[in-house]
Order: C-alpha cells, then structure tokens, then sequence
C-alpha cells in the first residue's frame, strides 16, 4: 500500500507571485479546489431553501391558532429570523466567489429542497416544519461530505447552518412532544 506524500507549502515568493495574479477575482485564488460552478449551484440552492423555510415559519408564525400558539408562535419567528440569516450568509459566500445570489420568487420553490407546506393546525404546521429542517439536515450533511477539504470556507459555513437547523428539529420535536401529536394517537 503506497503511502500519501504529505501536501506541500509554497515558497513566499510564489505565493505573492500567484496572490498578484487576477486580483480582480477576489478571495478565489489558484489554489482554490472545488468545482466552481457546482459549489455556486449547491449554494444557490440552499438559498432558496432557508427563503422557503423562512417564508413557511413566517406564515405559520401570523396563522398560529390554539391554546398553545403564543409559544410556539413565538419559536416560529425565532426560526423564521435564524433562516433569513443563514440566507445572507449564503448570499454573502455567493459573491465571495464571484457568483450572483438567486433570489428569483419565480424559481424559490423549485430550487429549494424544503417544500413549503403550510398545515392546517399548530400540529401540522409544527410537522412541516420538522420535516423541513429534517431535510435541510441531511442536504447540508450530503454537502459537507462531498465539499471534504476542497473549499474549507464553505463547508464550515455549511457546518455552521447544520448546527443552527439540528437545533431547530429538536425545538420542533420538544414543541411536539409537549402539545402532543394527533399522528400518533390514530
């Protein structure tokens, strides 16, 4: 089994030599290894799916009826806000790498991997949302997994939202658990 020869570091000179080249492409430098134009699509998608998720918390936050819907609406705009921030944050990463953020409403839902169900009671509302960031969970996990040491900056920001989202799923679970799920009754 053949040994793997350590990376090796660049010499100073080099690097200054390599850092004056295209300056004008920002923070992607030479030795930037990811696919480009897949990790833009990855991000783009994943835009759209904390838009979604933050416009489906957001309904559920104004249509919350029920003895226990002050606190959990109150917990759907804590997600909703914490799903636009990670928006930004997407956004922001997209023109670091000198992509456009995709904002298009005419697109949102078919590039989103989260659905946007809207539920009909607190239960359901609470379901959906628990399904959505179940989703989210284990596309941001597929992410990092395929980004490996290829682009460290986006997969810390995607390890970053993975564990704002593993948070969300157990608020939701606990929401769940505390006003009962009609699902498991049946």
């Amino acid at each position: 089994m053949a040994t793997q020869q350590p990376p090796t570091l660049s010499d100073v000179k080099t690097l200054r030599q390599r850092a004056r080249s295209h300056p004008e492409e920002g923070a992607l430098t030479e030795n930037y290894g990811a696919d480009r134009e897949t990790i833009l699509r990855i991000l783009n998608e994943s835009l759209a799916t904390e838009i979604v998720c933050s416009l489906r918390y957001r309904r559920h936050y104004y249509t919350a009826k029920g003895i226990a819907s002050s606190a959990v609406a109150a917990e759907f705009l804590e997600h909703a806000m914490q799903e636009d921030e990670h928006a930004g944050q997407f956004a922001d990463r997209i023109t670091q790498l000198g992509g456009e953020p995709d904002f298009s409403p005419d697109t949102l839902s078919a590039r989103s991997h989260a659905e946007y169900v809207e539920g009909k009671t607190l239960q359901d509302m609470i379901r959906e949302d628990l399904v959505a960031e179940r989703v989210a969970i284990e596309s941001y996990r597929e992410v990092i997994q395929y980004i490996g040491l290829s682009d460290p900056t986006t997969r810390r920001l995607f390890e970053e939202v993975l564990a704002v989202e593993e948070e969300h799923a157990d608020d939701l679970l606990s929401l769940i658990q505390q006003i009962g799920d009609p699902q498991k009754r049946n």
